[in-house]
């Protein structure tokens, strides 16, 4: 098992005497992707404010194993947050650059700050803007670049002194599916160069298919920890039947389905290109659902069985956590 690069101990943090973070314990794995999903409010900026040192816990502990000195793993962030910074690199939910230089500029100021050699920064910057593929605009300033790409931009100023750990606060958002994908594949591609990532974001097919671990976090708690798969096998009960059929009278099919009392059906979402449903006996209940779409004559296009999408189980515990105290 992958040594934990940061850990986090009863770390507790509250703005007006209101809780942000309550109790929050976690291990970030050295080489992982991490993801922390939550509601807006639910204290994803906090967290990840807290571990790259802006925010200060009242209570508990953030540790990092400092890749020089192995030997000293419980090292407080706060105890050299100037050392912190040079293992560390952020990009918050909005790009953080200077509008006004261009994108080479700002990567070679960011560079200077870490007081990069000269020629050392410019190898690295071109590298960058090929990574983050805005080389091409390399002489374009800031606040001329796309919003995908002022996102962009931001990473690769994060990445400038080549940092052990990334953090990103929803760098997909306000951006289009092709857009984020295109965000993705470069977190994936910073990760196989053997960076560690957290990430926090609220699309949560996205965070389910790439990253290797994800943190549940709700009104200031970490509710779960796990592999997307494992958190769906602990805490959802039930597996989707994907329906496609035609002539895909799926209004009047869910209605049906809606009154066969003997068919164990928790739930129903009608897509318009298909129907899932959500059963614990999902064998059986396809069984029966064969005989009703034959009696209707329904030709049968698609059928498949999966297990439930993260989004299920994310629903499934914040609603469970409105009892915690």
């Amino acid at each position: 098992m992958s040594q934990p690069i940061i850990r986090l101990k009863g770390v507790k943090k509250s703005f007006n005497r209101k809780s942000v973070l309550n109790n929050v314990n976690l291990d970030i794995k050295k080489g992982e992707v991490f993801g922390v999903i939550g509601l807006s409010g639910s204290g994803k900026t906090t967290l990840l404010n807290s571990l790259i040192g802006f925010l200060e816990p009242e209570e508990g502990k953030i540790l990092y194993n400092h890749p020089t000195f192995p030997t000293k793993y419980s090292i407080s962030i706060f105890e050299d947050l100037l050392e912190v910074r040079k293992i560390f690199g952020f990009a918050p939910q909005n790009p953080s650059f200077y509008p006004k230089l261009t994108a080479e500029e700002n990567l070679d100021h960011f560079g200077s700050l870490y007081k990069i050699r000269k020629d050392i920064r410019k190898k690295n910057t071109e590298y960058l803007l090929k990574l983050v593929d805005l080389y091409d605009a390399k002489d374009t300033v800031g606040d001329s670049l796309s919003g995908g790409m002022q996102k962009r931009l931001s990473i690769a100023c994060a990445l400038i002194h080549n940092p052990k750990v990334l953090i990103l606060d929803e760098p997909t958002a306000d951006l289009d599916p092709h857009l984020r994908n295109q965000m993705w594949d470069i977190i994936k591609n910073i990760n196989k160069q053997g960076t560690t990532v957290l990430v926090s974001s609220h699309f949560l097919e996205e965070v389910e298919l790439l990253c290797d671990r994800v943190g549940v976090l709700h009104n200031g708690h970490m509710l779960e920890v796990g592999t997307p798969d494992e958190l769906k096998d602990r805490f959802s009960k039930n597996e989707e039947i994907h329906l496609e059929t035609s002539p895909g009278k799926y209004d009047v099919i869910y209605k049906k389905l809606r009154k066969n009392r003997s068919l164990a059906v928790k739930k129903m979402v009608n897509k318009g290109t298909k129907i899932i449903i959500y059963t614990p006996k999902a064998e059986s209940t396809l069984h029966k659902l064969l005989h009703i779409l034959e009696g209707m004559h329904e030709k049968l296009i698609d059928v498949y069985v999966n297990k439930p999408s993260l989004g299920e189980v994310f629903e499934s515990l914040t609603s469970k956590s409105v009892n915690l105290k």
